[in-house]
């Protein structure tokens, strides 16, 4: 990485550097997305996926919390390209980009305070293992929404997934799974749950305090395209153990097929046909293979 994107100019990462009294590294008053970038060698191509979909969460989550973004989504998109010209990416990409209280002040009040809104770009592979990853319920609960408004990606309320990751990594296991405070599943530290019973998938709604995730939307559509039935509604800790599969979606971990819960063996330990089924159609859409999903896709050359 070369450059990146701050408040409209490309500047060096080096160049790129932050007050230590700015207001976002105290309190946590930035709003972020994880976006992801596929490269197909075989049509020369880098493809920024749901690009659209995640700059209109990025700003209903600055709405949420109060801040102004300066630049309309469309500037976001032609940014990102840009940006990811100017570091010539021809791999894999994580792009974040973040808008953040750049003021210095200890002020709780960030009513007319400063916004910077940068874009980063980080060549990206796997974030979990796609062979399957073992999951533990940890006892960190999820936040509720009447607590933090979960619909946004805030980074303050990331703390809450940093406690429950470390819980689980701490015990041996892979990943974290949260219950919200009435006992049902949530998430994971970083991820949308599904699970799949009877050739049926089920996930949890988006009133039981979870992120309202792109990917889950994705796999949603995708799944019932492929001719799935999906239903969201509240899943207990017990439906995980007994379910036939289970997997993680989200922007970083992709599909993640989950084969062991709490100990207790998912299926019969390896990646669900209906995981997978899922898995490489998708993977194929991300990459521009799939003609029905090139909407999703904005071409970087």
């Amino acid at each position: 990485m070369r450059y990146v994107w701050v408040n409209g100019k490309l500047v060096s990462e080096k160049e790129a550097v932050i007050p230590i009294l700015t207001h976002a590294l105290h309190y946590g008053t930035s709003v972020f997305e994880g976006i992801r970038a596929y490269w197909n060698p075989d049509l020369n191509n880098l493809y920024i996926f749901r690009a659209r979909e995640h700059y209109v969460r990025f700003h209903n989550s600055a709405k949420i919390m109060g801040i102004k973004i300066d630049y309309g989504i469309d500037e976001l998109i032609d940014a990102t390209v840009e940006l990811l010209r100017a570091n010539e990416a021809r791999e894999d990409v994580y792009i974040r980009p973040i808008a953040f209280v750049s003021a210095s002040t200890v002020n709780l009040d960030i009513r007319d305070l400063e916004v910077t809104t940068a874009i980063i770009t980080i060549p990206f592979g796997r974030y979990l293992e796609p062979k399957g990853v073992r999951a533990k319920v940890v006892s960190w609960l999820r936040i509720h929404n009447s607590m933090f408004p979960m619909r946004a990606k805030v980074g303050g309320i990331y703390v809450n997934s940093v406690l429950a990751l470390m819980d689980a990594k701490n015990s041996g296991f892979d990943e974290a799974i949260m219950l919200n405070r009435d006992g049902y599943v949530a998430e994971g530290s970083g991820e949308n749950i599904f699970i799949v019973k009877d050739g049926v998938l089920h996930t949890p709604p988006t009133y039981d305090s979870i992120l309202e995730g792109i990917t889950r939307a994705t796999i949603i559509e995708v799944a019932r395209d492929l001719g799935l039935n999906v239903i969201e509604r509240r899943i207990t800790r017990e439906e995980l153990y007994t379910a036939d599969e289970v997997f993680f979606v989200g922007t970083a971990a992709e599909v993640t097929p989950v084969v062991n819960i709490d100990g207790r063996v998912i299926g019969d330990g390896k990646p669900g046909p209906i995981t997978l089924k899922i898995r490489n159609y998708y993977m194929d859409i991300v990459h521009g293979k799939v003609d029905k999903y090139r909407h999703w896709l904005i071409p970087v050359y």
